[in-house]
């Protein structure tokens, strides 16, 4: 018990041993989940949490933040209950255990960066998959499990080791920038990223998300600056287009590009071709997708099995044969056409709508529906709506939904973040109909849009639900 205090950087309240008389089981998990012997880690407990886990007979707890009676409740019971500063530490500890109990000889790849780690991910685990190995990830359509905040993704693996055998590859999306109740968990790319030991390590690409746990585009880099250190001997997938990517210090670099690259340790698109040592892997016709911020999330998922020593037709087959997450311009529709799209960042919704455009015949209109990101500051969402701005010409029709009637109160969108969207928009002369709720935004952006034309539904959370509304509206 004292060792694992030291390990999360803890103070050690009431028993210092395990409380369950059969010790630690190996597996980290939530309270409601836990069994004898399991330990807990969260983010914040009261006398409540602690009285149940006594009754769970669970080893131990890990906290950041006790209240309402813990301490005293814990010591009342001699209960044991770490108090870290740091509950990242936990999460990484638990992350590194579990993967060397239960997933020790797996090969193991980390990606990060601000856009595109999900479909990176999940293109990355279609491949091996297909390919006939075991693999699990904690990419989901909604992306809840890729923050590591928690221990969820050590949970995920030890339940999947035990239930179904042992895993070839682990592949773990990591958050690039992380924060809990507004204060930035510095370095948790880096710390991650180390507590499993990749073997491959993807970057995507460096820019602005997460505003207030970061301010500019530097603080990003800090972030992710130790990642490749962390990569180690390992190969670093790199992104040779993003200029803040390419002055990351990586010891075994693999670069990726949408342009030509004359060197052995990369792959390309030539605009018609993956190339990769000369020869054509890939034809454009054979991508799933050919938006370009598709096939560098494409190149970036085969650099990684390349890297991984995966046969170069194993690959091919994956790649032609792979469908997209949820909300990854998703096609909803054909007459109009709707596409669906996570772009809930500056540059996710300015590469979105740039390809979408690419779309568009001559007399059509792009429609524009976009939830405004609720309860994550004004900053975040001045830069979206200047992304938007950028965006705008005389063939796009826009739409603003604050979601009221599908969002929860983490995702409200209140007054000031509204009003950013309002008067920006105003200031620069762009029309625009707003909805407070989604149902009705999608009712007129479908009854207001031509056959010809094409919608397109970006945001985040006051998006996701559009794809099952729409199917009761059409």
């Amino acid at each position: 018990m004292h060792r694992l205090a030291r390990k999360v950087e803890g103070k050690l309240i009431g028993n210092d041993d395990f409380f369950s008389i059969d010790g630690f089981t190996g597996k980290f998990t939530f309270l409601n989940e836990a069994h004898t012997g399991d330990i807990v880690i969260r983010h914040w407990i009261n006398d409540t949490g602690i009285q149940m886990a006594f009754d769970k007979n669970i080893a131990c707890l890990i906290t950041q933040t006790p209240k309402d009676g813990a301490v005293e409740t814990a010591e009342r019971l001699n209960f044991p209950l770490i108090i870290t500063d740091k509950i990242e530490l936990a999460n990484a500890f638990a992350l590194k255990h579990t993967i060397k109990k239960y997933s020790p000889t797996s090969t193991n790849i980390v990606i990060t960066g601000t856009n595109g780690k999900s479909t990176t991910s999940h293109l990355i685990y279609h491949i091996l998959n297909n390919a006939g190995y075991r693999v699990l990830t904690n990419t989901d359509s909604e992306s809840e499990f890729n923050t590591l905040i928690d221990p969820m993704v050590s949970k995920l693996i030890s339940d999947e080791v035990i239930e179904n055998g042992k895993l070839d590859y682990l592949v773990i999306e990591v958050s690039e920038v992380q924060g809990w109740l507004g204060k930035l968990m510095k370095n948790h790319a880096a710390l991650m990223s180390g507590a499993i030991k990749p073997k491959v390590g993807v970057i995507t690409n460096i820019a602005m998300d997460h505003i207030g746990l970061v301010n500019s585009i530097e603080d990003v880099f800090d972030e992710i600056k130790a990642v490749p250190e962390a990569i180690g001997e390992g190969v670093a997938v790199l992104n040779h287009d993003d200029e803040m990517v390419m002055k990351l210090d990586a010891q075994n670099p693999f670069y990726t590009s949408m342009s030509a690259l004359n060197q052995d340790n990369a792959v390309y698109f030539d605009g018609e071709n993956i190339v990769y040592k000369d020869d054509s892997i890939l034809s454009i016709d054979e991508l799933p997708f050919k938006g370009n911020h598709f096939i560098q999330n494409i190149l970036s998922a085969v650099g990684t099995c390349i890297s991984l020593d995966i046969e170069i037709d194993k690959i091919v087959e994956g790649v032609k044969s792979y469908k997209a997450l949820n909300r990854r311009f998703t096609k909803l529709n054909n007459e109009p056409l709707i596409y669906d799209d996570f772009a809930h960042n500056p540059d996710g919704i300015k590469v979105t709508i740039s390809e979408t455009l690419k779309l568009l015949s001559p007399n059509q209109k792009l429609h524009v529906a976009c939830a405004i990101r609720g309860s994550r500051g004004i900053e975040i969402n001045q830069l979206n709506v200047d992304a938007l701005v950028e965006s705008m010409n005389e063939n796009i029709v826009l739409y603003l939904s604050s979601s009221q009637d599908v969002v929860n109160d983490l995702n409200k969108v209140e007054e000031e973040e509204r009003d950013v969207f309002f008067n920006t928009l105003n200031q620069n002369s762009i029309n625009y109909t707003h909805y407070d709720n989604l149902n009705d935004c999608l009712k007129d952006v479908y009854n207001n849009a031509d056959k010809n034309d094409i919608i397109l539904l970006i945001g985040a959370q006051g998006m996701d639900p559009a794809e099952s509304l729409l199917k009761d509206i059409i």
